[in-house]
């Protein structure tokens, strides 16, 4: 393989990751201050017998973090594998 198709991987292997890594961090900013600032509104809502904001800021958040840190992970290692610098077993 020659340099220029080494750098040519190289920058797509970056751009898929900055690419995935802009998208999560939108998504934490949206479950972190849209979604707070609009508790009021969403309490108009209920969910399972809660107002919805007040469910919003103390499960769904969390729940949203931890779905988006499973699938930012899961998409990672696929990425590696895809450009070959996955972990071998």
């Amino acid at each position: 393989m020659s340099a220029n198709d080494s750098d040519d991987v190289r920058d797509r292997y970056w751009a898929k990751t900055r690419n995935m890594t802009i998208l999560v961090l939108v998504l934490w900013a949206f479950f972190s201050l849209v979604v707070p600032w609009m508790v009021g509104w969403l309490n108009t809502y209920k969910f399972i017998g809660f107002p919805l904001g007040y469910y919003m800021i103390a499960q769904g958040s969390l729940i949203a973090f931890v779905v988006i840190i499973w699938v930012q992970n899961w998409r990672q290692d696929a990425i590696d594998d895809e450009f070959g610098f996955g972990e071998e077993e």
